[in-house]
C-alpha cells in the first residue's frame, strides 16, 4: 500500500491516523498518507477563522495536542479568553487558549491575505510536520448547522444553530430534526483531496462520526464520485462499540437521521460501493462480532478485530487489520 487516504474528522480521525503512521513506519516506511480532514466544524469567532478538526489532526500528529482532552494544546493558559468574556464577547463556553489562539491567528491573517484555506494548511504544517499531508475537504467555506426541533422553544422551531454550539454549550442534548451543510451547494472538493482518493491503493474512513465529519466530507462535490470510481478498496473502521459511540454523541447525530447507534447500523447506513454505497469493507470490535452476517449479506466484507484505541500499539493494530481487510 503506497498511498493511503484517510477522511478524517477531529479525535477519532486523527488518533486513528497517528497508529497508521506508526504502523506503516515499522512496515512500509515508504507509504504515503492523505489525510482529507471535515471543515464543516469551521466558523468564525472572536473575528478569526477556527477550524477545530484540520487543527486536532495537525496537532495530534504533530506532537502539540493535549492527549487528555484530544483537541487544543497542552499546558494551555487562557488570559486572552478571559480578556475577550471581560469585554462581553465571545462565546464563554467555547474557550480557546492563548497558545491556539496563535494558530488561529495566523491562518486568518493568511486568508485575509488572500491565500486559500489548502495553502494556509499547508504553511501552517511545515512548523508542525505531520507525517502525512493535510487538506481541507474544500477551500470554500461549508459550515454544518442544525435546525432546531419545536421541542426546544416553539418559536425558534426552525432555526439554524451553529453545530458547535450544538455540539459544545447543549452536549447535543436538546432535539435538532436535520443537519444543514451552509455553503455546500457553493463548494468544490480542494485541490488534490479528489486525486488522493482517485490514486490512492487503499482509502479509510476511520472511526470519525460518520454523520457530522465523513458524512459532510463526502457531501462535498466530487468526493462521493471520486470515491465511487477508485480502484483503491475503501475500508471503513466503526466508531460504535457494542452499541455505544467511542467519544462524543455521535449517537445523537445518529438518532436525527434515523440510524440506529449500532457498529453493523453506521456500516449499512455507508452501504456497499457495489450498490452505490461507500465501503468495501468494514471493521468491527470483537464484541460486534454478530453483525458480520447481515454485512456480508449486503455485500460489505467485514471481520471483527479490537477497536479500542487504548494507545498507539492498539490503535497500529487497528491500521494493521484494516489493511489486511483490503488486501483480502
Amino acid at each position: 500500500m503506497k498511498n493511503i487516504t484517510v477522511l478524517a474528522g477531529g479525535v477519532g480521525g486523527a488518533r486513528f491516523t497517528r497508529g497508521l503512521l506508526a504502523h506503516l513506519a515499522r512496515t512500509d516506511p515508504g507509504a504515503a498518507v492523505t489525510v482529507v480532514v471535515n471543515t464543516g466544524d469551521d466558523m468564525w469567532l472572536d473575528g478569526l477563522r477556527i477550524c477545530p478538526d484540520l487543527d486536532t489532526v495537525m496537532y495530534t500528529l504533530g506532537g502539540g495536542i493535549n492527549e487528555e482532552q484530544g483537541w487544543g494544546r497542552p499546558d494551555e493558559s487562557r488570559r486572552a479568553a478571559a480578556e475577550i468574556s471581560a469585554y462581553g464577547r465571545g462565546w464563554s463556553w467555547f474557550t480557546l487558549g492563548d497558545l491556539d489562539l496563535a494558530t488561529h491567528i495566523v491562518r486568518t491573517d493568511l486568508l485575509r491575505s488572500g491565500s486559500t484555506l489548502s495553502e494556509v494548511t499547508e504553511f501552517l504544517c511545515r512548523r508542525w510536520k505531520p507525517g502525512a499531508r493535510l487538506l481541507p475537504m474544500s477551500d470554500q467555506p461549508v459550515e454544518t448547522h442544525v435546525r432546531l426541533a419545536r421541542d426546544v422553544d416553539e418559536h425558534r422551531a426552525g432555526e439554524l444553530m451553529h453545530f458547535e454550539e450544538w455540539w459544545v454549550r447543549y452536549r447535543a442534548g436538546i432535539p435538532v430534526t436535520e443537519f444543514v451543510q451552509v455553503g455546500l451547494a457553493d463548494a468544490v472538493a480542494a485541490p488534490g483531496v479528489v486525486e488522493a482518493i482517485e490514486r490512492a491503493d487503499l482509502v479509510i474512513l476511520p472511526p470519525s462520526n460518520p454523520v457530522v465529519s465523513v458524512g459532510t466530507i463526502t457531501a462535498v462535490p466530487g468526493i462521493r464520485s471520486a470515491l465511487s470510481s477508485t480502484d483503491a478498496r475503501v475500508v471503513g473502521v466503526s466508531p460504535i462499540i457494542g452499541g455505544a459511540a467511542v467519544r462524543g454523541m455521535a449517537d445523537a447525530c445518529l438518532h436525527t437521521i434515523g440510524v440506529e447507534t449500532s457498529a453493523s447500523a453506521v456500516g449499512l447506513h455507508y452501504g456497499a460501493r457495489a450498490a452505490g454505497g461507500l465501503l468495501d469493507a468494514w471493521l468491527v470490535d470483537e464484541t460486534d462480532a454478530t453483525a458480520l452476517p447481515a454485512l456480508a449479506a449486503a455485500g460489505i466484507r467485514a471481520a471483527a478485530v479490537p477497536l479500542w484505541m487504548r494507545d498507539d500499539a492498539s490503535t497500529a493494530a487497528m491500521a494493521a487489520a484494516a489493511i489486511s481487510l483490503a488486501r483480502a
